[in-house]
């Protein structure tokens, strides 16, 4: 088929997800603008059933106020549930292994209060050098929180010499090489800048192997490629929303545990919503932890800045992680045809492999990073949302709940017309 905007079109147009599209709001839309929105790795777009979701939780707010708590059309004292069965499709584990709550940060930190027991001479935390300095700060806090140097007790791997990713040969090659002294491993499913993706199973196989747990940071990752997580033997994991779940900016995000951590003697904080449901209005003066990972929870639900993420799971249920899938891998591979074809001069970081990559595309635009920046400026100006992170990558993602082949044959042709103009 020919690379042009029309075959695109038909591409779209012969898509059985296309129609989703029509049920986000779409920036510049409702001015008449056009935009080309490739930034879901940054930020979802609205669902339009966010407005309605969070309309009803209002009025029941307003007409039945505490009553809300049993009688709401979304009772609030079980609103975790409705949203840890749909996350836990996408993430491939059991409803009861997940916990929808509080930001990213949080949630990992309060997951390294539990998992992170440094003791002896293993004491270290292995990482990603350029790690989201998120994760890096809550890391070293919770190393200083146990008296250990950061300095000597935070391991970074880097890419190879010359190499842009990761091997995950090398990170196994670390765990042999120094496993006596590494407590914990904390790695992202996808990294955020590169977009490479890892096999998860393989890490923790790895991790287990030399007497170190397991956890992986899925900001990058959940909503946008499928996450066997109970298949990969993680201990826990993190997440946001508000990348591609479409909850909405500063969206609550969640945790997993693995079952096999629930009978385990494990220290936590706590706080009153984690507390055994059954005798939780008892006000008991013990904590007895909720079944599962709801037992990890600190407090009752936000009901207002939840809303949105109902929305969103829906479309996340309708649509179905694998047709997802399959239309995020085939967007990915169309960008790779059109851009070797127009834009060759443009080198993408992120891997080649289908199951090495989720939607987000890292390009490096030139090695003059003040050319690389007037290119995004270019893009920018007319009418393309993606990112750019010094100092010289643009980070696009074709996000396959509303963008189609035409997002990417529209961001080509303008990245080509921006190349020119540099």
């Amino acid at each position: 088929m020919a690379l042009t905007r029309e075959s695109a079109l038909e591409r779209d147009a012969a898509d059985p997800l296309a129609p989703l599209r029509q049920r986000f709001a779409m920036p510049g839309r409702a001015r008449g603008e056009h935009c080309t929105y490739l930034c879901g790795h940054s930020l979802g777009l609205m669902p339009l059933a966010a407005r309605q979701r969070l309309a009803e939780d209002l009025d029941d707010w307003a007409h039945l106020g505490v009553l809300g708590h049993e009688d709401a059309q979304r009772p609030w004292v079980s609103y975790h549930d409705a949203l840890a069965t749909p996350m836990a499709e996408l993430l491939g584990c059991r409803s009861d292994e997940v916990a929808v709550m509080n930001s990213l940060t949080v949630n990992l930190q309060l997951m390294l209060a539990s998992f992170y027991r440094p003791a002896g001479a293993r004491r270290r935390i292995l990482i990603e050098a350029g790690a989201f300095p998120s994760d890096r700060y809550a890391v070293m806090s919770h190393l200083q929180w146990h008296g250990c140097d950061p300095r000597q007790d935070v391991l970074e791997l880097a890419p190879r010499a010359g190499e842009e990713l990761i091997r995950e040969e090398d990170l196994e090659a670390v765990l042999h090489r120094c496993g006596e002294q590494i407590a914990l491993v904390l790695w992202p499913a996808v990294q955020y800048l590169t977009g490479q993706a890892f096999d998860l199973a393989r890490i923790a196989r790895a991790t287990h192997a030399v007497g170190a747990l397991a956890g992986f940071d899925l900001a990058h990752s959940v909503g946008n490629m499928p996450v066997p997580l109970r298949d990969s033997s993680a201990d826990f994991a993190i997440w946001c929303g508000y990348k591609y779940l479409n909850a909405g900016p500063g969206a609550i995000g969640g945790c997993f545990v693995h079952r096999r951590h629930f009978g385990a003697a494990r220290p936590r904080l706590v706080g009153w919503w984690g507390h055994d449901p059954a005798t939780r209005f008892d006000m008991p003066h013990d904590f007895r932890a909720a079944a599962g990972a709801a037992g990890f929870q600190l407090s009752n639900q936000s009901v207002l800045a939840a809303a949105p993420l109902v929305a969103s799971l829906a479309l996340f249920q309708e649509a179905g992680v694998r047709r997802l899938r399959e239309k995020s891998v085939a967007l990915s591979a169309y960008f790779e045809q059109l851009s070797a074809q127009r834009t060759p001069q443009v080198r993408l970081i992120t891997p080649g492999e289908p199951g090495a990559r989720g939607a987000q595309l890292s390009l490096r635009v030139s090695r003059d990073p003040a050319r690389a920046r007037r290119v995004f400026d270019w893009v920018r100006a007319h009418g393309v949302v993606c990112d750019w992170r010094a100092p010289d990558v643009m980070r696009v993602a074709a996000a396959p709940l509303y963008n189609g082949f035409v997002d990417v044959f529209d961001f080509v042709e303008c990245l080509e017309a921006a190349l020119r103009a540099a």
